[in-house]
């Protein structure tokens, strides 16, 4: 393999890679497998070929990569392990927890020279808990300052495990008594591992111990487990105050493949406060790997990281440690911190090829041997390209270099940029008489800057074959014959050529196998000529079709093969037929004329002419029509289902032939029904009506509805119900329209009452009409007249009104009850006036004292009785002086209690009664009573009463508080000024106080009355 790196080269094969086309990939699904490492021989992986649904017949495996630790089976696909065993921890993984072994199967068709199909695929190397975890040294020494405050945490080195995962370093622990209460132990985590630390829990001092043996024990996660232990010899130094500390808890930095000597990758920094030695810092690698002892140098006192060996990327990636910062005290301290240095990538690498057989094509020496006649696209090695470069320094492309048939092809999806597999395939035939063998040199160049390339080649020898099929002059050969022939005679003779010589190019002629031909054509072997054996019938079969063969005797035999098309052509030997034996069509009523009202299907089993059909209604009476070429019957009138239900005609066939071909068919057509029919109710008329005795009982029958629908089915379902007039839910109907008593009868439902009936059919949309069903409830008919005038009378009434029962009934009630509360309020008011009335005279017969009615009409209205020489009632000084008045003689003595003045008012025209202030002890309070307890409007004094003397007339109204209204020294006052008078009985003297206009009235006492009574409420007052 030649390394390329000139300008010159690297100019050539760009300009190559832009011209050259690179084939498209193809996507190839990876398998994927899992296996515990150190499995024994012969133990079953997988099958890759079940897994990508691949079948197992006919098919020959090869495994291409994968050896030494793995096997297939050539035959059944399946992928064993072998007698070397899989070490997991002896594979070079990329990732402790993801460790794979790749794999590659060919897949070659046996039966068909196709092209091979490559599976590739990963088996994840799963870790077993074979390895025990261990310290590096079986002594492990620390030193920790005396007088070390409690608390303090020490970090111990850790121990190592080959195996992974969970099966890795699990956990530390001290064994035994021996720390003494002054040490115990825990595990941190730092990067996912693992951290032993001993914390101090005591007082140190040196000079009682300066020494402590402990035992630390480590455990991985397995199942089992495994563990080992270790001893940690503790050192108590003298005290160190202070510490290195780094600045940073850990660095990162990036250092250049083959970088040279000396090139500084990154500096770690640590301070100490101490003086002196004790501030001397020096760094140290811990728990760094020999590679990076080996290629890094720290420097002890600045603390720079520097190459100092071939950094090589493909090698290590990735440098991990930890750096140590430790004072030069007596007793040292010190820091530790995490270190990364990542290796980038350099254009070191030239691509590099592996050229390798695939399939049933095998290589040796460098040389693949392949017949003249593998189909275009056929495999002739795989080509492997890869480059241990990354990102752009691995991309590469690869071409074939030179004008040969040959190409590279992706045979899978890549992985990575950094490896990539090709089919090296044919692009043309192959032609061993033109070219015997072929040099094809494959170059691959990376897209580094400057790109690096490498080439590799392959020689191809084509191998002779038989591989010039014969040939015949036409590839589709047709050929005509009427139908009803003669049996056994020829029809046509084929003929082929062979480019071939000798016995390649003598030919024999065959049908092919074809049941769909077999024993109705045959073919001379030596001639070609081809011939038919039986009556051929065109309406069975118009094409036959089936190929001749014209084979070589070379080794092996080739044959050509031809298409051979018969055509029968048609006679007219086949009437027409109609689909059906007879058609029956339903259309609906009231379809307007030329409406389609059915088609019809008919056939002719010849063809052209012969079955060109023309159809006839037969007998033509005008009612309907055909099309011809549809079949469509049109109608020529309006279906009315109710008239007619059915029609039934003839459909008359003829063709073209010569001489023609005709069938008949008959015809039904059937009427369906539209809801187009209103319901009719028959029963019972609208100005009938039916009696009911209110004793009927519930359940009773009263009246039958009926109704008639002259469509059919659905349309004609009636169903019947009570839309109006029923506001007491008296009555129901049922299904069948029969209306029956729903309820009891009661005095309010006497009477009338109009049910509104709806009939209503079951059609889209529906139709209905409506009844009026007259009930008439009462105990006799002695009067049908009224009822036939209530009758008509409801005829007339609008629906939404309802007619149910005695409708004065709620009435007359309502007006009964008003009357009764009149009636009761105005006794209640006779019974109050009569009960005062009675109190007051017996009142006034125990005081002995009272008033008389005068006996002449032109006296005073009210004159006083005499007073009772006996009487214990004295008139205060201070009462005003008497107006003087001729009196007649007799009435002298008499007029002592009381005086009356009338005073017209203006505003009125009925006189004012002027009362004096006093009155006896015995006259009630008639204005505070009739304030209070009167249930009347006003009384009125008139005139008209009985009592009343013609000279002096007084009519008084009563406010609307039921009190009186009078007139006292000359001024008018209301009841409330003499609401407040008061009298005494009991005491010998009685005192009245004079009231002034300047002054209310205080106290007023109204000598008895009588009193009538009018039957509209009111009241007069006469003075005894």
């Amino acid at each position: 393999m030649d390394l390329i790196h000139t300008p010159g080269v690297a100019g050539l094969l760009s300009l190559l890679l832009l011209l050259w086309p690179v084939p498209p990939c193809q996507a190839q699904s990876v398998v994927k497998f899992s296996l515990p490492e150190e499995q024994p021989p012969n133990t079953l992986i997988g099958n890759p070929g079940e897994t990508l649904g691949l079948d197992k017949i006919n098919r020959l495996f090869k495994l291409e990569i994968g050896t030494p630790y793995l096997r297939v089976d050539e035959t059944g696909g399946n992928l064993y392990t072998t007698e070397t065993p899989i070490d997991r921890e002896e594979m070079n993984c990329e990732r402790p927890l993801e460790c794979f072994l790749e794999f590659e199967v060919s897949v070659t068709n046996t039966l068909f020279n196709s092209v091979p199909i490559l599976m590739e695929g990963k088996i994840h190397i799963l870790d077993i808990n074979d390895n025990t975890p261990s310290f590096s040294s079986p002594v492990i020494s620390i030193s920790i300052p005396e007088h070390t405050t409690a608390g303090t945490i020490v970090n111990i080195p850790t121990a190592t495990d080959r195996d992974a995962g969970t099966n890795g370093v699990a956990s530390y622990e001290l064994l035994g008594n021996e720390a003494h209460g002054l040490f115990s132990l825990q595990v941190a985590e730092e990067h996912g591992e693992k951290l032993p630390q001993l914390i101090v829990t005591g007082h140190l001092d040196r000079e009682q111990r300066d020494t402590y043996d402990l035992t630390i024990r480590v455990v991985d996660g397995g199942k089992p487990s495994r563990a080992s232990t270790a001893i940690l010899r503790i050192t108590v130094l003298d005290i160190n105050d202070n510490a290195p500390k780094f600045e940073r808890s850990s660095y990162e930095g990036t250092v250049e493949e083959n970088s040279p000597v000396g090139t500084s990758i990154l500096q770690v920094r640590a301070n100490d406060l101490d003086l002196g030695d004790n501030s001397q810092i020096e760094y140290t690698f811990a728990q760094a790997a020999e590679s990076a002892r080996r290629l890094l140098r720290l420097d002890k006192s600045s603390g720079w990281i520097t190459v100092q060996g071939p950094v090589d990327r493909e090698q290590i990636n990735q440098f991990r440690f930890f750096v140590h910062a430790r004072d030069k005290a007596p007793i040292p301290k010190q820091d530790r911190a995490a270190v990364t240095i990542t290796v980038r990538d350099k254009n070191d690498n030239a691509p590099t090829i592996e050229i390798r057989g695939i399939g049933l094509v095998t290589h040796k020496d460098g040389v693949a041997n392949i017949d003249e006649d593998v189909p275009v696209d056929s495999p002739v090695a795989l080509v492997q390209v890869s480059d241990r470069d990354e990102g752009e320094n691995a991309a590469v492309t690869c071409i074939v270099a030179g004008d040969v048939p040959f190409q590279l092809k992706p045979a899978s999806e890549p992985s990575s940029e950094r490896k990539k597999k090709f089919f090296l395939q044919t692009t043309t035939p192959l032609d061993y008489e033109s070219v015997q063998d072929y040099l094809i040199e494959v170059v691959a160049v990376d897209s580094g800057n400057p790109p690096l390339s490498s080439s590799n080649t392959l020689k191809v020898q084509v191998v002779d074959v038989n591989d010039n099929p014969p040939i015949f002059t036409q590839n589709v050969i047709r050929v005509s014959i009427h139908e009803n022939n003669q049996p056994y005679i020829p029809i046509v003779k084929v003929e082929a050529t062979d480019a071939d010589s000798g016995s390649n190019a003598e030919l024999a002629y065959s049908l092919q196998p074809d049941p769909s031909i077999s024993g109705l054509f045959d073919i001379d072997a030596d001639t070609g000529e081809i011939r038919v054996n039986t009556i051929l019938d065109r309406e069975l079969k118009e094409h036959y079709e089936f190929k001749v063969a014209a084979a070589d005797k070379g080794t092996p035999s080739l044959k050509g093969t031809a298409t051979v098309v018969v055509s029968v052509l048609d006679e007219n030997d086949n009437d027409p037929k109609f689909m059906l034996n007879s058609y029956s069509f339903s259309v609906r009523e009231n379809l307007p004329p030329s409406s389609p009202v059915g088609m019809v299907t008919v056939s002719d089993a010849d063809k052209d002419m012969n079955a060109q059909i023309s159809l006839f209604v037969d007998p033509d009476n005008g009612e309907f029509e055909i099309q011809n070429g549809t079949g469509t019957i049109l109608s020529r009138v309006s279906f009315d289902r109710e008239r007619q239900s059915t029609y039934t005609f003839q459909l008359k066939a003829i063709d073209s032939g010569n001489p023609p071909r005709s069938a008949y068919v008959s015809v039904t057509i059937n009427v369906l029904d539209e809801n187009d029919n209103t319901p009719v109710i028959t029963q019972p008329s609208n100005s009938s009506f039916q009696h009911i005795n209110p004793l009927a009982q519930i359940g009773t029958s009263v009246e039958q509805v009926k109704a008639e629908d002259m469509d059919i089915g659905t349309n004609a379902n009636l169903t019947y119900s009570i839309v109006g007039g029923n506001p007491f839910g008296l009555f129901h109907i049922s299904h069948d329209g029969s209306i029956l008593l729903d309820k009891e009868i009661s005095r309010r439902h006497y009477g009338l009452h109009r049910l509104v009936v709806r009939v209503k059919d079951g059609g889209t949309p529906s139709r209905f009409a409506t009844a009026l069903v007259h009930i008439y409830v009462n105990d006799t008919m002695g009067n049908v007249s009224q009822v036939e005038a209530l009758v008509g009378h409801s005829l007339n009434t609008p629906l939404d009104v309802d007619i149910a029962g005695d409708p004065e009934y709620e009435k007359s009630k309502q007006r009964s009850n008003v009357l009764f509360g009149v009636i009761a309020g105005i006794i209640a008011v006779i019974l109050v006036i009569v009960i005062v009335v009675l109190i007051r005279y017996c009142r006034q017969k125990e005081a002995k004292s009272g008033y008389q009615a005068g006996k002449k009409e032109n006296k005073d209205l009210y004159a006083p009785k005499q007073t009772n020489k006996n009487a214990k009632h004295k008139i205060k000084k201070n009462k005003p002086p008497k107006p003087t008045k001729p009196l007649e003689d007799d009435e002298t003595g008499t007029q002592r209690g009381l005086q009356f003045n009338l005073i017209n008012e203006s505003s009125s025209d009925s006189p004012r009664i002027h009362l004096p202030l006093n009155c006896n002890p015995g006259s009630p309070d008639l204005g505070r009573h009739y304030r209070s307890n009167s249930p009347l409007p006003s009384i009125q004094l008139h005139p008209q009463s009985p009592t009343a003397g013609k000279k002096h007339q007084v009519v008084q109204d009563l406010p609307a508080t039921n009190t009186f209204v009078g007139t006292g020294d000359n001024n008018s006052t209301g009841s409330d000024q003499y609401s407040d008078c008061s009298y005494k009985t009991n005491p010998p003297k009685y005192n009245k106080q004079i009231c002034d206009d300047k002054h209310e009235i205080n106290q007023l006492k109204i000598c008895p009355v009588i009193v009538t009574l009018k039957m509209r409420g009111e009241v007069q007052l006469a003075a005894i």
